[in-house]
């Protein structure tokens, strides 16, 4: 009778064991599971945005590429979508690496940052401006490193510093001899656009991280004056006088090509109505628009999807930075949180900043449309920066989905 016993308790315990591993090497394979910690919304919003880019660009530049590109009219769509795949395992091989990692690279990144910036301004100027380092058959803009470097950097110092933000000697002096360099670097390509998103990610952390705010009064004061001595003194913006002259008033005859690419993105806009006139049905994109496929696709987008699908794409965007903000407010220390508030702001900065553009709303500064707009190095540091922000979700405090 005791042996019996014991071969059903043996027989018991061996079921639970197998059990045991079965469930154990069922949550090995879930890569995704609950268990792994990864925050599924933000990574289906991602992917998501992302496949609806690549159908709206293939949409806006085949016409571009057939005419331009020997009749290739997958030229554009098929880099685009060697980027992705590239970006997407770059987002999931990031999400395993823990954050924490980034303090030591930091610096390091950020010097990178400052080396290409002064290499890209003795490249072969490109529609008057040095913008892209090429190598080989390669090119990619180090403004795009340069936008990460400061966040991360940044969020590195803030977060050592963070009891001594309000004093000027750790919590403005170093930040702005930081932001004055690169700023001043991004001025000589120039790349405007640039240097406003960095400059309003840069404030966005310092107010995060405690500064006393009479500092931005200074630091705007001092930024009007640098800004009135360039326009005054020098003819380095010159340029820019034309676009705020058309950004007044885009349809007057004085404007000509100055307002050239605003006018038809306009005319775009207002065609496509509230429904829009359907998928590849856009008029403006058959060589009207200047590349439709960058900074003004998503005229495009309202051209051929109308005003409510368009709509919707942006709640899918704020939806992303929600989420973003979200996981960012629940990291388990102040290097998360500030690291991951300066990345999610920089896809919603880059996203009003685009709409502002092509509805005429500010002066055209050529801002990509993120997820959505050409260009390899931006889509593939986007998509890290996004598993950046999901390795952040793996160890936040916030209920997983």
């Amino acid at each position: 009778m005791f042996r019996k016993k014991r071969k059903i308790s043996d027989i018991s315990s061996g079921t639970d064991a197998s059990s045991s591993r079965r469930q154990s090497l069922k949550s090995k394979i879930k890569i995704f599971s609950v268990r792994s910690g990864l925050d599924l919304p933000l990574l289906f919003i991602t992917l998501l945005l992302l496949v609806i880019g690549l159908i709206m660009l293939f949409s806006a530049s085949y016409p571009n590429a057939y005419y331009f590109r020997h009749g290739d009219s997958y030229y554009f769509i098929r880099n685009q979508a060697i980027w992705a795949i590239l970006g997407i395992a770059s987002m999931i091989a990031v999400s395993y690496v823990d954050y924490h990692y980034l303090h030591k690279l930091a610096v390091p990144i950020l010097v990178v940052s400052f080396i290409m910036l002064c290499v890209v301004l003795v490249m072969p100027v490109v529609n008057g401006v040095h913008r892209w380092i090429s190598l080989g058959p390669l090119s990619f803009q180090p403004s795009e490193v340069t936008k990460f470097a400061i966040v991360l950097s940044f969020a590195h110092f803030i977060s050592l510093n963070i009891h001594r933000m309000k004093t000027f000697k750790y919590g403005v002096l170093p930040y702005a001899i930081l932001l004055a360099g690169t700023a001043f670097l991004l001025f000589l390509e120039p790349h405007i656009s640039c240097l406003i998103i960095v400059v309003l990610l840069a404030g966005g952390m310092l107010y995060i991280g405690g500064i006393k705010l009479r500092w931005f009064g200074i630091v705007l004061l001092l930024a009007l004056a640098a800004v009135a001595y360039v326009v005054l003194f020098t003819d380095k913006l010159t340029y820019a006088n034309g676009r705020v002259k058309g950004w007044l008033d885009p349809f007057s005859p004085e404007c000509g090509a100055d307002t050239w690419q605003t006018r038809q993105g306009l005319y775009a806009i207002g065609s496509g109505g509230l429904l829009g006139l359907g998928l590849g049905k856009s008029r403006q994109k058959y060589l009207y628009i200047p590349e439709p496929y960058n900074d003004f696709i998503f005229s495009v987008v309202c051209e051929e999807l109308g005003f409510i699908r368009a709509f919707l794409i942006l709640v899918l965007f704020a939806l992303l930075v929600w989420r973003g903000i979200i996981i960012s407010m629940k990291a388990k220390d102040r290097f998360g949180t500030l690291l991951g508030i300066g990345l999610t702001a920089q896809v919603g900065i880059q996203v009003i900043l685009n709409i502002f553009v092509v509805t005429n709303t500010m002066p055209n500064t050529g801002i990509s449309l993120p997820f959505f707009s050409y260009g390899g190095t931006s889509l593939v540091m986007l998509l890290a920066q996004i598993g950046i922000i999901l390795s952040i979700s793996r160890t936040s405090k916030l209920e997983k989905i």
